[in-house]
């Protein structure tokens, strides 16, 4: 048997098995007990399909041409659908993306865990002590009760731990990490880091870790295999990377990731009105106990703000700090319980919803996830035109400044009769800017509208929207648990927790000298806080170097 517990030689994989369309190119990499391998690149690089391939769920229009991939010895690629079950949770296990998708909304965490068990022919009567074994071992709280929760009951962070106890329940030597830290705040994405580093040491488990994000790379990795439209164009140890990339794709990958010293201040405006000011902005939730008591949730509490026109203010905090929810009562899908909203000095937060429709041009916002927020049954310019068209803009000129927009955006004026499915997560969501920008709003709120996607993408967006701020003179209020973005994209911060403002000022102050413990916590949770990627050296060298 070989020592590596994972050992992938030459892999291919092509579409319909047409080694003249291959999307992975002869792949090769190992990896040996204890040790983490980070697989990084742009999307399509080829990433996912490794993983797929190896756990046996590539789809059926893919296949593997050439290579081996060798777990424990045993080679995936030839072995039947049956053994490739049993090899499944007691050999090999993955965890995905987004647990919510991942597990059954139905059915109660503790039973799925339960089931990979069941499925492996472990006798009912050491089930559930195991389940609360491993739930435990993966520093959940409250184990009783969670093992008899549904998924919608818990936390992000608590469904990510679920998906790992499942995965590790039978004590796999190879363990497939697809992403798993992307959607989650700091400081929960550093516990599951942790988590997973101490569970690697433990148990002796090798890691497959595929990420964007070059900051937990910096957190978990022992080697980096850089891919790149399916070939790997480098591997090296995490430091040696870090240090001293070889190939021009990894320095763009290292470049592009934002620091977390905060750009120099942009010179203060003159006064005007501003964009947008809240006021003891609050929302309340609530709802009745089984013995009729209400209980009430305050999301936001008493939320004071002001952004000035051409500024951007990033409002940051964990999952469940009120950072939407602001965000939301301030574009009114949800009523504020109390407190003033106003949008260029004019009041909307008690304007009945029927009179709103003057109001909403004025106030544009961006999702996250591009691909939900845009129709996939109609062109891209229909949905950016729909807007002008509601408020009396006639056909023909919506069509002209939807093209002049995609233009804007940097997309050519023929992608005005493309379907969404027709482009990439990051052309998505400069369309997604486009349409929110049809409607000339003086205020654009991005909710966490570049965390999805790769860092070079990221970039891009990013700097779509400075180049946007400078020319249109647009006001921006950009959420995001990103504190690296924060720090190079926004004029003003505003920490939350709990619904409450804890901190705020100016990005420079706040990121670079926070006065309170929990922005501190923040900062400190950072993945690779500790480097400076763009310049391929540790932050202290950097500092030093400054004087």
């Amino acid at each position: 048997m070989s020592e590596n517990v994972l050992e992938i030689r030459n892999l291919s994989i092509a579409l319909d098995g047409d080694d003249s369309a291959r999307v992975v190119k002869d792949l090769s990499l190992s990896i040996k007990p204890g040790e983490t391998m980070c697989l990084v690149g742009e999307s399509g690089s080829g990433k996912s399909l490794t993983s797929l391939a190896t756990m046996g769920l590539l789809p059926k229009a893919l296949k593997a041409t050439t290579g081996e991939i060798l777990v424990n010895g045993v080679d995936v690629l030839k072995q039947s659908p049956g053994k490739l079950r049993d090899m499944r949770a007691t050999q090999m296990a993955m965890i995905f993306q987004e647990p919510m998708t991942a597990l059954n909304p139905v059915m109660k965490v503790g039973d799925q865990i339960a089931e990979v068990m069941e499925a492996h022919g472990r006798s009912k009567g050491d089930r559930r002590k195991a389940v609360l074994e491993i739930m435990e071992h993966v520093h959940l709280p409250d184990v009783e009760r969670i093992y008899g929760s549904y998924p919608h009951q818990l936390s992000g962070g608590q469904r990510q731990r679920i998906m790992i106890a499942m995965a590790l329940v039978l004590r796999p030597k190879l363990l497939i990490a697809d992403e798993p830290t992307t959607a989650l705040d700091v400081t929960t994405q550093a516990q599951v880091l942790k988590l997973i580093r101490e569970l690697r040491e433990e148990l002796g488990t090798a890691v497959l870790f595929i990420t964007h994000d070059m900051g937990v790379v910096a957190e978990i990795a022992d080697d980096v295999t850089v891919l790149r439209l399916g070939e790997a164009v480098e591997r090296a140890p995490v430091v040696d990377l870090l240090r001293g990339p070889r190939t021009d794709y990894a320095r763009e990958l290292l470049s592009a990731v934002p620091s977390l010293i905060p750009r120099a201040p942009r010179p203060t405006p003159k006064k005007a009105t501003p964009a947008l000011s809240t006021e003891a902005l609050t929302k309340v939730y609530s709802t009745k106990t089984l013995l009729g008591k209400a209980k009430e949730t305050r999301a936001a509490d008493a939320v004071n703000l002001t952004l000035g026109p051409g500024r951007t203010l990033g409002i940051v905090g964990e999952s469940g700090s009120g950072k939407s929810t602001v965000a939301r009562c301030i574009v009114r899908l949800i009523d504020p319980t109390s407190g003033s909203v106003k949008i260029t000095g004019e009041e909307i937060a008690d304007v009945p919803l029927n009179r709103l429709k003057p109001h909403r041009k004025r106030v544009q916002i961006v999702f996250q996830d591009p691909f939900r927020s845009l129709n996939p049954r109609i062109e891209v310019g229909e949905s950016i035109i729909e807007g002008p068209l509601n408020f009396g803009v006639s056909r023909k000129q919506a069509l002209e400044d939807a093209k002049r927009l995609l233009e804007l955006v940097g997309l050519p004026r023929s992608a005005i009769d493309r379907f969404p499915h027709q482009f990439s997560g990051g052309q998505r969501q400069r369309i997604a800017i486009a349409r929110a920008l049809a409607m000339q709003p003086d205020l654009l709120i991005a909710d966490e509208a570049v965390s999805a996607l790769d860092v070079s993408v990221q970039a891009q967006v990013l700097k779509l929207l400075d180049e946007i701020q400078e020319r249109m003179g647009i006001a921006i209020l950009f959420i995001t648990h990103d504190l690296r973005v924060a720090a190079q994209i926004c004029d003003e911060v505003m920490v939350m927790r709990k619904g409450q403002v804890v901190e705020a000022g100016p990005a420079a102050e706040v990121l670079a000298h926070p006065r309170t413990e929990y922005t501190r916590s923040l900062i400190e949770a950072a993945p690779g806080r500790h480097w400076d990627f763009a310049n391929f050296r540790p932050v202290a060298e950097t500092i030093a170097a400054a004087g």
